[in-house]
């Protein structure tokens, strides 16, 4: 089964000091596998996950003061853009590959989608069937975030978290080290399916 292409000197580009010679290593490395794989998987992953979701390649701001630690394609509901809305995303950083499902603060019904992750955390932890999952919501970028059950306890968490004035949330699976250098496209869907249960929550709301 075919990889996802990245090598190890893909993710040693995030090593890498000072913003212009990090985005000009991601822009020769990474990002245009990134916009190849993102243009690939989008009709895979929405038949994989039963919806209609849209291709987006992270377009980090060049007058920012620090180099980006990741970068990513975003999966959403509209062709415009994906940060008003809940979206899955495949994501590229030093320490690895990582499947995910994100809210940020800038979306759209970030309380009603709060709401429907709390009235529905029962329901999601059978769906999660006792699966391990990691919280990326301000992580650090320089290790895999630790397992946590997804129970009905860590989606009240959530909800709660969305609920905050600048609340957002941000979880999913990773790959680390040389499983991120041979991770296949089948794993990487099959990740997404995992948390297609969140994330049809999530976009019950911001259709």
């Amino acid at each position: 089964m075919a990889t996802l292409g990245f090598i190890r000197r893909d993710f040693d580009v995030f090593a890498i000091d000072g913003f212009s010679a990090r985005m000009a290593k991601l822009d020769e490395l990474i990002n245009p596998r990134l916009i190849r794989l993102a243009n690939e998987l989008a009709p895979e992953l929405s038949r994989a996950l039963h919806m209609p979701l849209f291709p987006h390649v992270a377009k980090h701001m060049r007058r920012a003061a620090n180099p980006p630690d990741e970068t990513f394609a975003a999966f959403g509901p509209s062709r415009a853009g994906y940060k008003r809305y809940g979206y899955v995303a495949l994501c590229v950083s030093g320490v690895g590959v990582h499947a995910r499902a994100a809210v940020k603060s800038d979306a759209d019904n970030r309380p009603e989608i709060a709401r429907a992750i709390k009235l529905k955390s029962a329901d999601l932890q059978k769906s999660f069937r006792g699966a391990r999952i990691q919280q990326y919501q301000n992580w650090n970028c320089r290790e895999i975030p630790r397992s946590i059950t997804a129970g009905a306890d860590f989606f009240d968490g959530l909800a709660d978290a969305l609920a905050k004035k600048s609340g957002a949330i941000d979880v999913g699976f990773g790959w680390h080290g040389r499983d991120a250098l041979t991770v296949d496209r089948d794993e990487v869907l099959d990740a997404f399916r995992e948390l297609e249960p969140l994330y049809r929550v999530i976009r019950s709301i911001t259709s």
